[in-house]
């Protein structure tokens, strides 16, 4: 299952994402939450806190100034730009998505 929240600034779209991510992963779920946001906060509603969330946006910043090598595979981004969050929410901080691997689920 994939699930996308979108819509305008403000609209509360990290709170329903962090939430909802938690929900799922309580009733036993495999979740990965992708941040996709120019100020991505989801780590922070996750409770991942916002030291580690900097630490993401850091790494996902160098990439888009060419000083860090871009992750061609899901298991790659999860890798480079993920961490764990508690309640079982794997928390991926990324700035687009071009392309995903077909052969990846």
């Amino acid at each position: 299952m994939k699930i996308v929240v979108a819509g305008k600034g403000g609209a509360g779209k990290t709170t329903v994402s962090g939430t909802l991510a938690r929900l799922l992963a309580r009733d036993g779920e495999d979740v990965l939450a992708l941040d996709c946001d120019a100020n991505p906060m989801l780590g922070v509603s996750l409770g991942v806190g916002m030291e580690r969330t900097d630490l993401l946006v850091a790494v996902r910043q160098a990439v888009d100034a060419g000083e860090a090598e871009h992750q061609p595979t899901v298991e790659g981004m999860v890798e480079t730009f993920g961490t764990d969050a508690p309640g079982g929410v794997r928390l991926v901080v990324a700035s687009r998505i071009d392309r995903i691997d077909p052969g990846c689920p």
